[in-house]
């Protein structure tokens, strides 16, 4: 078997290896079964068996579809058919059987995928399309030649496994946590995806943008990841396996160094100080936050209570779920997010309106005001819970005064309703505004005189700034945290804050990036929040450099056109200080 070679995006650092494990809640898993030879013509005919099963079921479907619908409608169900009813489907499967002396799902499912990619190819749209009724097709077979019910079973995987799907949403990032993963590659996605974000916070490499590594591999298949280059590797020679070996042991190595440094602060040989938080969606990953000497929580993302369920978390809940993080991680800081969804996170407890365009449309501080119900008993809890530690809070994308105000005036009645029920609650509770959008960092002078302290989310700071969608591989390219025009937003956004005496975090990807990080702190950003994975490395690179040095060479870079320019830059004068 030949070593085929995949290039993607890089979204987690790290090198991994192990089998495939295709994740997509389209398909099934067919694991390779061998036969006897006397089993031949017996599974052949219950190939057979199934491809009749399948074509009385689309028939019955067709005549329903046709009394409720009309004929019209019930056209679309021919091509089914005449894929059911080709001989050469049959013909490729008997002949699998036979020579391989593999079970019929497996034959069935790697003849299907040779389909699904020839019909993939036809520039003809319409042709393409049909792509839908194969993969169909494919599910109607297999369901009558497997048991269903062993089918994506994720609880009894014995093995570490690299997960392969087309993409991951955040609800799929809760049911992953605690499983045997090792490494995580997609289809689709851009470097702040929610792959990227789970893979940081397992601690495990990522390559994203793959286009059809979902079609390429098969489950069992032997990968290699490589989470630096964005490499995807499959089934490699023995020489490639040879040498990414060598590579991982050495990056254990410098991970073991890096141990050292958790107990002592993150301090600049000036000098300066810089607050590293931690990012948090689980409170499972509030071991490994600790380990890493993390300062607190820079950001807490609430949404994760709200995943994977049929009905929304009760005020209890939230408060309890607030409680347990906020105890864990005293004396230090929880920064807590409001409800932050819509645009490419949803919840199936909520009906929210399907937007053209989802990340300009009703989300984040967006959603809560219009649904103050859900809005006042997620504060109810956060307030609660501040009673139990050092609890901070933070409203996402506001884009202007206005909505601060409307959203502190419904603070504002919780906190009363609180007080007549005499529910105690940190009256000097700190309240934050999220920097998302440039209509916030233009406001920045004005929303600093009426909040407690500024949180930049780069994510989509970068996302509206530069027009890029940040989960799309196709416009991966143009997503470019080292743009002049974004490094000047938060400068921007800084100088705003400590004119008014507030202080600045900066919780997106971007600061876990030592480059970036490295030009973030010569912007003035005071706390840098971040995977519990990237911390020590960030704190290796702070202790190394002095702030002067820092402080100038971004003041050099920020005279750069090109973010190309920025990151060439800044690179070789990390390197001179002998930093990189």
């Amino acid at each position: 078997m030949n070593e085929i070679v995949l290039k993607g995006i890089p979204a987690a650092n790290g090198i991994a290896y192990g089998s495939a494990f295709i994740l997509d809640k389209g398909e099934f898993i067919v694991p390779k079964r061998i036969i006897l030879a006397h089993e031949v013509d017996s599974e052949i005919a219950r190939f057979e068996e199934a491809l009749n099963f399948a074509r009385q079921e689309i028939h019955t479907l067709k005549e329903k579809v046709n009394q409720d619908m009309g004929l019209n409608k019930a056209h679309i169900f021919d091509a089914h058919i005449l894929v059911l009813e080709d001989p050469t489907l049959l013909d490729q499967v008997s002949k699998g059987i036979r020579q391989n002396k593999n079970a019929a799902e497996y034959v069935f499912s790697k003849v299907i995928k040779k389909y699904v990619q020839a019909f993939s190819k036809i520039p003809d749209e319409y042709l393409r399309e049909r792509v839908t009724d194969i993969n169909d097709i494919a599910k109607r077979v297999l369901k009558y030649l497997m048991d269903e019910s062993k089918l994506h079973d994720l609880d009894n995987l014995q093995d570490d496994l690299v997960i392969v799907a087309h993409d991951l949403s955040p609800s799929d990032a809760v049911s992953l946590y605690n499983r045997k993963i090792i490494a995580f590659i997609t289809d689709i996605g851009g470097r702040t995806s929610h792959t990227a974000i789970i893979a940081k916070s397992l601690g495990v490499p990522a390559v994203v943008g793959l286009k059809d590594a979902t079609l390429r591999v098969n489950n069992g298949d032997f990968l290699i990841i490589d989470g630096q280059k964005g490499l995807l590797i499959i089934n490699p020679t023995f020489s490639t396996k040879e040498l990414y070996a060598k590579e991982q042991s050495q990056i254990h190595a410098c991970m073991e160094k890096l141990d050292d440094l958790k107990n002592l602060p993150a301090q600049t040989m000036d000098g300066k100080k810089i607050c590293l938080l931690a990012n948090l969606e689980l409170s499972n990953e509030i071991p490994t936050i600790k380990k890493v000497g993390a300062e607190g929580i820079g950001l807490y993302r609430t949404e994760f209570l709200y995943m994977n369920r049929l009905d929304l978390p009760s005020e209890e809940e939230q408060y309890q779920s607030y409680k347990q993080i906020t105890e864990a991680v005293n004396p230090y800081v929880v920064t807590i997010r409001t409800l932050d969804i819509g645009g490419d996170k949803f919840i199936s407890s909520v009906q929210i309106p399907e937007d053209m365009y989802p990340f300009l449309g009703v989300r984040a501080i967006r959603f809560c005001l219009e649904r103050p119900d859900i809005f006042k008993t997620q504060l109810r809890a956060i307030l609660r819970a501040s009673m139990h530690g050092r609890v901070q809070m933070m409203y996402p994308m506001i884009s202007g005064v206005a909505e601060l105000r409307q959203a502190n005036a419904i603070l504002e009645e919780v906190k009363r309703t609180l007080y007549d029920e005499k529910i105690p609650f940190d009256t000097f509770l700190k309240v934050g505004v999220m920097i998302e959008v440039p209509s916030a960092v233009m406001m920045a002078d004005m929303l600093a005189k009426e909040t407690n302290f500024f949180s930049i989310g780069t994510n989509d700071l970068i996302q509206y700034t530069l027009a890029v969608d940040r989960v799309n591989e196709k416009t991966a390219h143009l997503y470019e945290p080292s743009h002049p025009g974004v490094l000047r937003m938060i400068q921007k956004t800084v100088d705003a804050a400590h004119t008014e005496g507030i202080h600045v975090c900066l919780c997106g990807e971007m600061a876990s990036d030592p480059i970036m990080a490295f030009l973030l702190i010569g912007l003035g950003v005071d706390e840098l929040s971040m995977s519990s994975s990237s911390i020590l490395t960030i704190k290796k690179m702070i202790r190394s450099v002095r702030a002067v040095d820092v402080q100038r060479i971004c003041t050099e870079a920020l005279q750069l056109c090109t973010g190309k320019e920025v990151e060439e830059f800044v690179s070789s004068q990390i390197r001179k200080l002998g930093v990189l």
